[in-house]
Order: C-alpha cells, then structure tokens, then sequence
C-alpha cells in the first residue's frame, strides 16, 4: 500500500494541474478578474458566437433580432448576442420601452470596471439578484429569457456601457456569446 502512496499523490497532482490550466488560461494575465484582456479565438474553427471571444467594445449601433424567434445566421442563438466575426451586438436597439427607467442609476453607479479588459466570474444567484466581487446586479424582466443557459456560479461576463438606456449595463456571457441588460443593485 505504501508503494502506492507516492504514485499516486503525483498522479493526482498531475490531474489537478491539467484541469486547472485550461480553466486559468481563460483568465486575463495575472490569474484573477481584471488584470487584462483575453484573446479572441482565431482561425477557421472559431465559433461564430461565444466560446470565449470577448467583444473589444460595447455597441455602436442597432441590431434588432429576428422577428419570430429565429436566429439571424446559422450557429447564432435566438437571443441578444455578438457575433464573433465581427463584434457586431445582435438585438440592441433603441431607447425600448421594457428598458425605460423612472430612476437611472438608483443604486449608483457600479464602481468597478467595465469593459472587455475586466472580466468578472458570476459568484451566484439567479437572474433576479447575482453577484460577483461583492456587488450584486438583477436581469430586466424583459431579457430573463434570454439568460436560461447562464452558470450563475461559472460564467464569466464582462460589462459595458448600455450607450441608449440610462440605468442599464449590458452583461455579456463570455462562454454563451450572449448578453443582457443588468441593474447595478449595491454592494
């Protein structure tokens, strides 16, 4: 038994690291949220949308969705999304109703850093109250939908600037390609 002992610690350590380098190698520089930027995936066999690629800005212009539910290209979901090709955001329009607040910014505004060089692993929760780095966000109502495939305690995300509906961040899914309108609730 005792000549076990050894082989099997290195064995062991072995799977260890070889599980924790393909999930540290999604991590910016620096092992921890924030300290840089990921690199898109390249080549022929980048997916179309998500599997790691992290779009360099935020929105510049209005992409609705399909009507009817359907995606706008094969291998594109049926939800708000960036396409990895071109970092164009698919179903960001205009001032929408559903996003229209009485009271932008209620809760402040989120003091932590945005953009594709921050990314934030979700630390739990639901759509109606998750966190990560001690703030806390909730999904509008109208986009909960649209979050049904989120690891609340996995995925990474990174924020950006909602440019057309004060109040709202955009929280993109960086493993789904997929985003949503959050609500900084406090921390």
């Amino acid at each position: 038994m005792k000549k076990l002992v050894g082989p099997l610690a290195v064995l062991t350590a072995l799977a260890f690291f070889a599980l924790a380098i393909p999930a540290d190698a999604q991590r910016p520089a620096g092992g921890h949220p924030g300290a840089g930027a990921h690199p898109a995936p390249s080549g022929p066999s980048r997916a179309p949308v998500g599997a790691g690629h992290i779009p360099a800005h935020g929105p510049t212009s209005h992409t609705p969705l399909p009507s009817g539910g359907k995606p706008d290209m094969p291998g594109h979901p049926a939800a708000p999304h960036v396409d990895a090709g071109t970092d164009r955001w698919v179903g960001h329009g205009s001032n929408h109703a559903a996003y229209h607040l009485d009271h932008p910014w209620e809760h402040g505004r989120f003091p932590g850093g945005i953009g594709a060089r921050q990314v934030w692993r979700l630390g739990g929760g639901d759509p109606s109250r998750f966190g990560f780095g001690g703030f806390f966000f909730s999904v509008a109502p109208a986009d909960i939908a649209f979050c049904d495939g989120w690891l609340w305690d996995t995925d990474d995300i990174i924020l950006y600037d909602d440019p057309d509906d004060p109040g709202w961040y955009l929280a993109y899914n960086v493993r789904l390609g997929t985003y949503v309108h959050v609500m900084y609730l406090g921390s």
